[in-house]
């Protein structure tokens, strides 16, 4: 159930592979496993258990037990609390090997994981640890002759189903609230990147959490996370990922009405105005869709710049790009943008470059691939890269004289590739914006602060940044409308999620 690896940077650890179940590794009911992939040399770094059906059953049943025993269930919320800032404690004490393990199974770059990822896996629960002995009910006022209160209630067994972008920072943005409010948990993890998570498994055991209260599986969607998702003793699912698998997620929960959230993809436009500080537009322009291999769904990856400002704009942009955007090996210092995290992604995101190209948009920078074996005979084009070879690396890639009816303006390609149009009035601007399914974040760029909040509120996104872009913070809620979600993560907001309210009536004038 563990395998000694050792990272290109020196880094050697112990490995578990298998599920976490009831703080024990455990092999799969069927003995399937799934090989975990460096997508920098695309060789196998190991293979993890794949849970089935039946293993879902008994993590939920782990879960469950441990939800209505004394041990989790009487514990006072100071008390969770300290558990929760104990892990925080622990992944802080392993946040190098952490780091590594992020950038060997994910590919993101080493120092963005332990920058980055790592703290963000501990301010979250710390955050969340900090509510927990806070999280009150209220007494209301009905007159004298009766009293009512209410008490927030966990819900039970939560079913969690993480995606593969951000591994660590995802399984803390939902064990945060739910284990504040007192439920227990079965974390489905992306097949894609099981193996920090999987680490961090051992360091819940050692902080000293009861056994079942946080139950770990790596598995296959279509097995794991649908018998999750459509469980009877699952209280309740919060899932991360594609529109499309949320959509199927929902479906599933429906047979039970399972409380769900879900945070879901995004095309999430950036407006630049003709008054607006263009150098500081195409910083966070380029922060905004090529931070982490452009695989976010809050990706500002439809940029709308004013035409008089238009063609300076791009200019400054594609600077911007050449001068940061070093691709390369991501335990390299100078490395900003990895691989992608599988082949599957490589080639999609290369098939909607070329869909852009067939359909008449004009590829301004990269859409070229500088690793695998199609970049053979490829030259790396205007993007910076480290030489071809292995690896599913793709060049930073920009399109311009791109119609709002194109497809690679339309969907969600998820990797380093944006678009940009252009609009004449905000009107417009605004009309651009809101034209999609999708609605989870926006950027505003104008030195008018009367239009920024003006234009703010009038996008369709449950996140909107004024001068910056994906500049998030765990304190402040985080989600969508529209096919981009349902509910809130992070802040104060996120703990709705995760308890019942139950109201008590009481008549004083009972004898």
């Amino acid at each position: 159930m563990e395998v000694q690896l050792t990272a290109p940077n020196g880094k050697t650890w112990t490995q578990p592979l298998g599920l976490f179940i009831n703080n024990e590794f455990v092999k799969s009911s069927t003995g399937e496993t799934i090989a975990s992939i460096n997508p920098s040399t695309e060789q196998e770094i190991c293979c993890v258990q794949a849970a089935s059906a039946q293993d879902v059953d008994a993590a939920v049943k782990a879960a469950r037990s441990a939800f209505r025993g004394p041990l989790w269930r009487k514990l006072s919320g100071t008390e969770r609390g300290a558990l929760m800032h104990r892990l925080a404690d622990l992944v802080g004490e392993h946040a190098e090997l952490l780091a590594t393990i992020e950038a060997l199974d994910n590919g993101k770059p080493y120092a963005v994981a332990l920058s980055e990822n790592v703290p963000e896996f501990q301010n979250v629960l710390r955050y969340y640890a900090g509510f927990a002995d806070k999280n009150f009910g209220q007494v209301v006022d009905v007159g004298p002759s009766k009293m009512a209160y209410t008490v927030k209630e966990p819900l039970g067994v939560c079913g969690q189903i993480i995606p593969w972008n951000y591994p660590l920072d995802m399984a803390a943005w939902k064990l945060g609230p739910a284990l504040c409010c007192g439920n227990t948990v079965v974390l489905k993890l992306a097949e894609q990147t099981p193996l920090s998570m999987l680490y961090v498994a051992q360091l819940i055991r050692e902080a000293g959490f009861p056994p079942g209260v946080i139950n770990v599986i790596n598995g296959h969607g279509r097995e794991a996370g649908a018998a999750l998702a459509a469980h009877e003793n699952v209280a309740k699912i919060a899932f991360t990922g594609s529109t499309a698998t949320g959509r199927e997620v929902m479906k599933l929960a429906a047979g039970t009405l399972k409380n769900v959230t879900l945070e879901t993809g995004g095309k999430s436009p950036l407006l630049v105005f003709a008054d607006a500080d263009l150098e500081l537009a195409a910083t966070w322009a380029h922060i905004g869709i090529m931070s982490n291999q452009g695989q976010v769904c809050t990706s500002t990856s439809r940029i709308l710049v004013q035409e008089a400002v238009y063609d300076e704009f791009v200019q400054r942009f594609s600077r911007v790009i050449e001068n940061v955007s070093v691709v390369g090996d991501p335990f390299d210092p100078s490395t900003f943008q990895g691989p992608q995290v599988t082949r599957a992604q490589y080639e999609r995101v290369l098939d909607y470059i070329k869909t852009g190209q067939d359909e008449g948009a004009t590829l301004a920078l990269g859409g070229v691939p500088l690793g695998g074996p199609l970049s053979a005979d490829t030259d790396s084009g205007k993007g910076k890269g480290k030489g071809k070879g292995k690896g599913f690396f793709v060049a930073p890639t920009v399109f311009t004289d791109v119609k709002p009816t194109m497809q690679i303006y339309r969907e969600e390609i998820f990797g380093p590739c944006v678009v940009v149009a252009p609009f004449k009035t905000e009107d417009e601007a605004l009309a651009m914006a809101n034209d999609t399914t999708y609605g989870l974040g926006a950027a505003v760029f104008t030195r008018n602060l009367v239009r920024a909040h003006r234009v703010a509120r009038e996008i369709e996104a449950g996140m909107v940044w004024i001068n910056s872009s994906n500049d998030s913070d765990y304190r402040v809620p985080f989600g969508g409308v529209k096919q981009s979600g349902i509910g809130r993560e992070l802040g104060e907001a996120g703990l709705a999620a995760y308890s019942n309210i139950k109201s008590i009536h009481v008549n004083m004038e009972a004898s």
